[in-house]
């Protein structure tokens, strides 16, 4: 091994699971000589190491994904562990074992009926990580009494809103993994070295991310918001822009190992030439959570360990704002930085989330390109690459369990706007709604993955309708299913189709707090059930004054017998809300959490709760009546 790098950077993490197949995602520092080993009551299967399995992406840096194809038994206790040329993972990495465990567990469930749920994890948000909190829990329980899956329905990690300690963090990895040194296309900044170097590198790079020019509404016309950056988060001083950047981001969030082989200053070097208060400030204040979120690494790599996990990106694993409006995507498109930025995003995420999604998708074909580039690096060759992810329509899934799960790509299979290259473009197309509602053939009862959620709260979605009007949907992020006519209404009649299933439960995440609907057809007696369960953030909230704001005037505006109900596309549906087990009137609950979802035997919710950061348990109380 090399002296100043274990083998083991990240993982194992259980990916893509089910009776005829295991996969296990890794980074390593060194290729792989050996055999991943599962066993179950005296049944021991050896799965060879190949470099087909494997993408070297730097000096020090192999990322694996172990194809084990086997008819496996389900509803079993199965024990799991890679053999490495220095012995097996058990050995190398104890500390990713549960208590008295010699080799690494798991269990394949073919029923969905138990379900881990959530999204948006901010390193530097000052809450308590919940996949901690999970991991506590799971680690307690007998292996048949675990969850089916671990569901993370998008920004796994915040490329846009970057601690200073973790960008800095991230450029002391890069060179000791050996990533490669990217060209920019930028005149002033032309290579990834040049950029680590740059005075702006660090808390300025909004200076340094290109902008655009708007003339498509009044106020851009009036020399109001006509100069705008592309990359419009408003935390976006750390943007993450190379491949390189990216990747490490993903093993310095999901493994504690690396972060030993960082060093991070008490204040920021040159302190009275360069920074001003302002920076040594938040300095402090972002190094001192980011140090308590790494304490939490070691549970979160014994988590994704021993339950299978599955991924879909939202806007933050790329970008804030990505593909929002026609207007934002041509501006990328119109500019070759900001499209390496987003494509590098692309390659991270296909890299340690997409890639065991579903591996049956990408052929080798695609994985070559990927090796190649890494091996002989071209820019012509990475450019022609980010093309293809970025036109890629692959990215959504499904997870034949019962109820089957249907994952959706909200992101980049939009429906654009026809009228106005300023409005918000609806979360998917046509032929993508086509597609979802082909997987609902034939099922009784679906679980349906999505980024946003599709039953939102009325009053922010009206906020958001006004800023929309007003030329500015980027202000506060359109992003709602029901911002687009054609992609709501299509929506809308797949999901009270009478052929379509009886039993609907939609999981999302994205807004940094969380609630739970029921729904029905108004004025119909054979309705579908639909349930919307919104779980979000694992560690992420919304800003509270605003939210409890925000609840009050959609209690007060949008009651169940409210006339404004009419004026919304949800207007020939009954919407409602849960109450929590909390001794409030709120609806929403803005607390750092993972969801957990239990089904019964029709598909139907029996428990739908959150499980906090801080360990408290709110559950969410059907009404008997609207």
């Amino acid at each position: 091994m090399s002296n100043t790098l274990p083998l083991v950077l990240a993982g194992p993490i259980i990916r893509k699971s089910s009776a005829t197949e295991v996969n296990l995602w890794l980074t390593t520092s060194e290729p792989l000589d050996g055999h991943t080993l599962i066993q179950w009551e005296g049944n021991a299967f050896k799965f060879m190491i190949t470099d087909e399995q494997c993408i070297k992406i730097g000096h020090h840096a192999w990322v694996y994904l172990l194809q084990c194809k086997e008819s496996f038994p389900v509803n079993q206790a199965l024990g799991y562990d890679i053999i490495t040329q220095y012995g097996a993972l058990s050995e190398l990495i104890p500390n990713a074992l549960y208590p008295s465990e010699e080799h690494f567990s798991l269990i394949i469930k073919d029923k969905a009926d138990y379900v881990l749920h959530g999204s948006c994890r901010n390193p530097h948000y000052p809450s308590k990580d919940s996949l901690v909190i999970a991991n506590q829990q799971v680690k307690t329980q007998a292996i048949e009494d675990r969850a089916s899956l671990l569901m993370m329905s998008g920004d796994q990690i915040y490329a846009d809103d970057v601690a200073g300690p973790m960008l800095m963090a991230i450029q002391q990895i890069i060179p000791l993994l050996g990533l490669f040194e990217e060209q920019l296309p930028d005149k002033l900044i032309s290579t990834s070295s040049e950029l680590y170097s740059h005075e702006h590198n660090l808390y300025h790079r909004d200076k340094i991310l290109p902008h655009y020019t708007d003339n498509t509404n009044f106020l851009s016309r009036w020399n109001v918001y006509k100069s705008r950056p592309i990359f419009s988060s408003s935390e976006h001083e750390n943007h993450l822009m190379t491949c390189a950047e990216f990747f490490v981001m993903y093993l310095l969030v999901w493994s504690p190992t690396l972060w030993d082989c960082i060093t991070l200053p008490i204040s920021l070097p040159d302190a009275e030439e360069k920074w001003d208060k302002k920076w040594q400030a938040c300095w402090k204040t972002e190094k001192t959570v980011i140090k308590q979120f790494v304490q939490g690494l070691t549970d979160v790599q014994q988590l994704f360990a021993h339950i299978p996990t599955y991924m879909i990106f939202d806007d933050h694993d790329i970008t804030d704002d990505w593909n929002l409006t026609i207007g934002w995507e041509n501006a990328v498109n119109g500019h070759p930085l900001a499209a390496q930025v987003i494509g590098n995003g692309l390659m991270g995420y296909f890299l340690c989330q997409g890639w065991g999604n579903n591996p049956e998708q990408f052929d080798d074909t695609f994985l070559t390109r990927f090796r190649h580039l890494f091996h002989c690096y071209d820019h012509g060759e990475h450019t022609a690459l980010i093309r293809d992810l970025t036109r890629f329509e692959q990215w959504h899934y499904s997870i034949n369990t019962t109820p089957k799960v249907v994952v959706l790509d909200t992101r980049t299979r939009r429906w654009r706007s026809e009228s106005n290259s300023n409005k918000p473009s609806g979360l998917m197309d046509w032929e993508a709604m086509l597609d979802f509602q082909h997987e609902l053939i034939g099922q009784d009862a679906i679980i349906i993955i999505s980024a946003a959620p599709i039953f939102g709260v009325k009053f922010i979605e009206a906020l958001q309708k006004t800023m929309t009007l007003l030329g500015q949907p980027l202000v506060i992020d359109a992003e709602n299913w029901m911002a687009h006519p054609g992609s709501a209404n299509t929506l809308l009649s797949i999901l009270t189709h009478p052929k379509t299933p009886q039993n609907f439960v939609i999981l999302s995440g994205d807004v940094h707090y969380s609630f739970a609907y029921d729904i029905k057809l108004r004025h119909s007696k054979s309705s579908p059930d639909i349930y919307q369960i919104t779980c979000s953030g694992f560690k992420n909230e919304f800003p509270n004054t605003l939210l409890r704001f925000c609840d009050f005037m959609d209690r007060v505006l949008y009651s169940p017998h409210s006339p404004l109900n009419w004026f919304t596309k949800r207007k020939n549906l009954v919407v409602t809300k849960r109450d929590p087990s909390v001794t409030n009137n709120d609806k929403l609950i803005n607390k750092s959490s993972i969801g957990e979802l239990r089904l019964d035997e029709k598909g139907k919710p029996e428990q739908i709760s959150i499980l906090t950061a801080e360990g408290e348990s709110i559950s969410f109380l059907p009404k008997s009546s609207d």
